[in-house]
């Protein structure tokens, strides 16, 4: 007996494979501070940037993630363990 592979059972259920989106490095450090409750400010200075630049990160990572806001990115971001460091 063959054993089932999780892609052919996926294809035999109608479950589509779904693969996180790639964010850089530093989306995913501010995206870390997101899910800890950190507000922009306090994540520009954590991560020694401007807080326009962490705005700026934020909207690619809520772009990439399909979300609308930050609590909906935290969200995500727990559901695929990248609240991790």
């Amino acid at each position: 007996m063959q054993a089932v592979t999780q892609a052919q059972q996926d294809e035999c259920t109608g479950v589509e494979a779904v693969t996180p989106p790639r964010l850089t490095p530093t989306q995913m450090q501010v995206l870390r501070c997101v899910h800890s409750g950190l507000l922009n400010k306090q994540i520009a200075y954590e991560l020694g940037m401007a807080e326009a630049t962490v705005k700026v990160h934020m909207t690619a990572v809520m772009r990439k993630l399909n979300v609308r806001n930050r609590t909906q990115a935290a969200i995500v971001a727990g559901q695929w363990g990248w609240s991790h460091g």
